[in-house]
């Protein structure tokens, strides 16, 4: 493997980042609420379903015990 002194090392990263396309403020918020809007969507439903195996499982065992 190839070494480079630490001047070239800091030049490569610099010209490394001048490269990245960094998101707007705009993008920033909105896949910020859409992570926040499916978070609560899935922590929803997951009740939901907890609610219905637990609803249906009280069921079962009440009509056996």
């Amino acid at each position: 493997m190839a070494r480079t002194n630490p001047l070239q090392f800091i030049q490569q990263v610099r010209s490394e980042v001048a490269k990245v396309v960094w998101p707007t403020r705009r993008e920033v918020v909105l896949t910020t609420v859409m992570v926040f809007i499916m978070a609560t969507v899935t922590a929803i439903f997951f009740a939901l379903v907890d609610l219905t195996i637990r609803g249906g499982l009280q069921a079962v065992l009440n009509m056996f015990g």
